[in-house]
């Protein structure tokens, strides 16, 4: 299966750009579902068809969803939020409504994310075209299963047992509901599946990002801080998708001082992302709303591509010796050297840029060295190691 995954700040045109680039994989014969994450739904607005939270057939080879977070919630959270609610009825809590503490803040999206895993592994589609929430939810989203990870492995295993240990008194002392197995075991499940969609997600034989854009200041900002959180956490970003760019004719009277604003941008944006795939579409003539309008979009957007394509693959991460000495890089662009930090415990490494960090467990061949140093050169942070088994192993650098 492929996947497509579609980000930008809000107001660029990504659901346009998403719908449009799932009615030409249609058109050209593969099965398609186009999956909307965000919570303010607008997919069914720009396919002018009315979609709901299960898919619904659109046209030939052609399907779509807007994921209801609620309804993911029940289905993946009710045994947890059951025990909540006796928990919190016991706790006599009046002054607060119950329901808003069944669910932590950012939860909803999390559980729709994991319908991409569901898809992905259910085969009933060629193509998953994924129309995410703006940038900075999407990446604080995407970014989750590495902590949640991290908190299954190190932390949960003790909790569980500690919990089967105080269980039976804490019932005698105080008539404390503490989380029954099922309880336990869903969380789990939920923290599992989560991983499996990073899996799924961070496989660039399978996925990519593709950062719509419009040609404006603030927009390539924010557009070049997202491709640095993507290589950040390892996504494979394919293509960069430059949306209502104002026509040659255009160029007069009162658009002609906006035009020469675009194309400064726009030269800006090919050198910044270069070699990433840039693809242009014109500001249309009319709304790009609709399956035939979607088309024509597409078109003049992919021209004789096959938009399923990968249309470029990076390495994030490498390992190589120098010297004598092992070298890891991470690819990291546009962030400036002074926002990054780096901490190592043992085998886990931990980069922070900016508002985003990335824990990075080090494959067999760094096991058991120590950072010695580290470079920013040429948007890679390369880390330098020492050799194995120094006497120091395990205390933080």
């Amino acid at each position: 299966m492929r996947i497509i995954i579609f980000t930008g700040k809000g107001g660029v045109g990504k659901t346009s750009v998403a719908a449009a680039t799932a009615v030409k994989l249609a058109k050209r014969g593969k099965r398609t579902l186009v999956l909307s994450t965000d919570a303010a739904h607008s997919l069914s607005d720009s396919l002018a068809v009315s979609i709901g939270p299960e898919p619904v057939r659109i046209g030939e080879n052609l399907w779509g969803q807007e994921v209801n977070s609620l309804r993911e919630t029940e289905r993946n959270w009710g045994t947890v939020q059951g025990w909540l609610t006796k928990l919190l009825d016991k706790a006599q809590l009046k002054d607060i409504t119950t329901d808003e503490m069944l669910v932590f803040p950012g939860m909803e999206e999390l559980f729709s994310l994991l319908l991409i895993k569901e898809h992905a592994q259910n085969g009933n589609y060629d193509v998953l075209v994924v129309d995410c929430a703006p940038t900075g939810e999407t990446l604080r989203l995407l970014s989750y299963p590495n902590v949640l990870n991290w908190w299954l492995e190190k932390i949960f295993p003790a909790e569980r047992k500690l919990i089967k240990l105080v269980r039976p008194v804490a019932k005698l002392v105080n008539n404390m509901e503490l989380p029954s197995d099922d309880v336990l075991n869903s969380i789990e499940q939920f923290a599992r599946g989560l991983e499996e969609v990073q899996r799924v997600v961070l496989n660039p034989e399978i996925t990519s990002v593709r950062i719509v854009l419009n040609p404006e200041k603030m927009v390539l900002a924010e557009s070049k801080r997202s491709f640095t959180y993507l290589n950040l956490f390892g996504f494979n970003t394919d293509a960069i998708i430059v949306n209502r760019v104002l026509p040659d004719e255009a160029g007069d009277r009162f658009f002609s001082h906006w035009r020469d604003i675009q194309r400064k941008y726009e030269e800006e944006v090919v050198s910044n992302f270069r070699p990433l795939t840039i693809l242009k579409a014109p500001m249309m003539p009319e709304e790009v709303i609709g399956l035939t309008a979607l088309e024509q979009f597409a078109d003049i957007l992919y021209e004789s591509r096959d938009p399923s394509d990968m249309f470029y693959r990076g390495r994030t991460e490498m390992i190589r010796e120098e010297d004598g000495v092992m070298l890891l890089e991470l690819m990291i662009p546009f962030v400036d050297k002074e926002v990054l930090d780096l901490t190592q415990a043992g085998d886990e490494l931990t980069v922070d840029a900016g508002a985003y960090k990335r824990k990075v467990i080090l494959p067999r061949s760094l096991m058991g060295r120590q950072v010695e140093g580290a470079r920013y050169v040429e948007d890679r942070l390369v880390i330098r190691f020492g050799k194995r088994d120094l006497p120091d192993r395990g205390k933080d650098q």
